[in-house]
């Protein structure tokens, strides 16, 4: 199947078996001319729900209550849902970029086709479905100012995602105190998996970026208006992983003092 054709099924598919589609064999002959979906088509049930002051997700201390991680890992994995269509997104956005960066984002939505998976298999253990609790555009809202590979990286891979290399292990550690034993085995797989998207996104700017650019002030002014470096970080930084994903040390510090 073309990376086209998959990335517009995706995007197009109103069941949760069609987003999850994950061929054996892409293709990238004929990407096409861009093409933009200003929103993707949700199964039933599914539509983007406006986020409130009432859906903020559970306190650390409240994790010892099964429904309260299960609040937790609804969101998360409604968060790896948009990251596979917002991946979708690039794919459809970007038919010029190189052959080697789209086929990097082929198989880093791949792997979070397989998250959102493993995030609902944990649901059903704990006796929720996917798709009970509300879920919200967030993600989506930035994929007007993604209007170029560089923009994309630095929002998705260098942002979103890397504020991931905190957030994972510490929820993961949370739920083992909890004696929640599988959700912290699936936050440790999903941190794990978010080093190599971090290490993707950073080795694409170097490669993208120009000669004479430095790959932090480019970073930053490719971040959306309201979106700081402060997004990439979360509440207890984490420099091994940044380390492991390729990042400087000079940058390690940069993110960690802003």
């Amino acid at each position: 199947m073309e990376l086209r054709d998959w990335a517009i099924r995706i995007l197009s598919a109103d069941t949760l078996e069609e987003k999850l589609f994950s061929p054996d064999q892409l293709t990238d002959n004929e990407p096409g001319a861009s093409f933009i979906f200003s929103e993707p088509v949700r199964p039933a049930g599914m539509q983007f729900q406006r986020h409130t002051s009432r859906h903020k997700l559970p306190s650390f201390h409240e994790h010892c209550h099964p429904d309260k991680r299960a609040i937790c890992l609804h969101r998360f994995a409604g968060h790896e849902l948009l990251a596979v269509e917002i991946m979708a997104h690039a794919l459809l956005a970007f038919p010029q970029a190189p052959p080697r960066f789209r086929k990097g984002v082929a198989s880093t939505l791949k792997e979070e086709q397989e998250h959102v998976r493993l995030y609902i298999e944990r649901l059903q253990a704990m006796g929720v479905r996917f798709g009970d609790m509300p879920l919200y555009r967030h993600f989506w809202a930035y994929v007007p100012h993604l209007t170029c590979p560089i923009r994309y990286l630095s929002v998705m891979s260098l942002t979103f995602e890397m504020a991931n290399l905190d957030f994972a292990p510490q929820y993961g550690e949370s739920f083992a105190k909890a004696g929640d034993a599988e959700s912290a085995a699936l936050m440790q797989r999903i941190f794990e998996d978010e080093i190599s998207h971090v290490s993707f996104g950073f080795n694409w700017l170097k490669r993208l970026k120009a000669p004479e650019e430095n790959a932090w002030d480019l970073w930053e002014k490719s971040l959306p208006r309201l979106v700081t470096p402060v997004r990439a970080r979360g509440f207890i930084f984490q420099e091994e992983p940044r380390r492991r994903a390729g990042l400087s040390d000079e940058w390690i510090q940069k993110l960690k003092n802003s």
